[in-house]
């Protein structure tokens, strides 16, 4: 009899390979173009929000942009690449990406090679770059799970739960429960979308609640910040200053904003005014208007990836465009949701526009995937 944990990792190693007659097409240029033009966008946002920041750490006001500008060109022609490669050779790769992210989650735990900083453990230093374990596990989940569930399977409830107690509980442990979050959003949409029966859901979604709520009690830093959430007047130089930061930069954008690179925010009154608060920046200069073009754009981005989802040729298709779409829909409605104080804020980046190499190579990664998709 196999063990559950062999069960597990076969599923996706072993099953059988449809193979489906290929028709392709040209790939969808709405979701190319309007993934493009947010990455430039978030360039120049990054510029913009990261002047102070850069000429007080670095002495060079062009630091965040050019770092930025380098990780761009790799993701994009990483973007090109994998949207020419047929997306069935991914399927293969299934069972050694997750080995993979496993490694590389508990090294970060390896004294030197794991970089410690603002209290974690979520780097790992290769020397020549930075690599973020937790934004690969976010791919490697949305593969494995895509590969696992193209095989119709009954009673693999306990298997499921295994594999995501597994790799979320190393995010956790780095601490990381914003992306912890993802993880789970991500995984639970997948599990469902493969034919699951709702009534586990009414079983998962309270259990997914308490733990949540639980990790965030037993963590001064997390029950700082719900206490804050609750509370936004508690603590106003401390644990609530973010937040409370967050909300006047975008109140005092008013419909139009003070106009473009006139932030008075950015002048370090915001923290992470660059990475997870850059959407701040955008709505104090831009305002209103300038902020709901921002949303506007990512939801076409969000529904184009469901769209190609939804006509995709085969099942292993179909889910692995569903995850990744589903990625970007969760990551956004965190950090959004954080910035207009409608959940705790839980240092996720905006995807696309925030600053930082791993999260950007890796998602225009996955919309090349998405791209490949389409084509076909």
């Amino acid at each position: 009899m196999k063990s559950l944990f062999f069960k597990l990792f076969h599923k996706a190693s072993g099953g059988e390979h449809r193979t489906v007659k290929k028709k392709w097409h040209g790939p969808d240029r709405w979701l190319l173009f309007a993934a493009v033009f947010l990455t430039i966008f978030g360039l120049l946002m990054v510029y913009d929000s990261s002047v102070a920041i850069a000429i007080r750490d670095f002495a060079n006001q062009y630091y965040f942009v050019r770092e930025q500008a380098k990780w761009l060109v790799v993701g994009i022609a990483a973007c090109f690449i994998f949207s020419r490669v047929d997306y069935h050779v991914w399927q293969k790769f299934a069972l050694p990406f997750l080995f993979a992210t496993i490694a590389l989650l508990l090294a970060v735990f390896i004294p030197k090679f794991g970089v410690h900083a603002l209290g974690a453990r979520r780097w790992l230093n290769f020397g020549f770059f930075v690599l973020q374990p937790a934004e690969l596990a976010k791919f490697s989940l949305v593969l494995y799970l895509s590969a696992w569930f193209c095989n119709p399977e009954k009673r693999r409830l306990t298997s499921f739960l295994l594999l995501i107690a597994m790799v979320v509980g190393l995010v956790v442990a780095e601490p990381d429960l914003g992306t912890s979050v993802i993880l789970v959003g991500i995984a639970v949409v997948l599990y469902f979308a493969s034919g699951a029966p709702l009534y586990q859901f009414a079983l998962l979604f309270p259990a997914v609640f308490i733990a949540i709520v639980l990790l965030a009690f037993i963590s001064p830093y997390r029950l700082r910040r719900l206490t804050t959430f609750v509370n936004p007047q508690s603590d106003p130089l401390g644990a609530s200053y973010q937040i409370r930061q967050v909300l006047l930069a975008l109140g005092s954008g008013g419909m139009f904003g003070v106009g473009l690179g006139k932030s008075r925010q950015k002048y370090e009154y915001l923290p992470e005014a660059n990475t997870d608060s850059i959407f701040a920046i955008i709505g104090e200069e831009m305002g209103f208007v300038g902020a709901l073009a921002v949303i506007g754009i990512l939801l076409f981005i969000i529904w184009r990836g469901f769209r190609i989802a939804k006509r995709a040729p085969d099942a292993f298709g179909k889910f692995f465009a569903l995850g990744i779409s589903s990625w970007i829909a969760i990551q956004t409605l965190l950090n959004l949701g954080s910035m207009v104080a409608l959940v705790p804020l839980t240092g996720v980046p905006l995807p696309l526009i925030s600053y930082g190499g791993s999260g950007l190579i890796i998602l225009l990664s996955a919309v090349g995937i998405v791209l490949n998709i389409s084509r076909q």
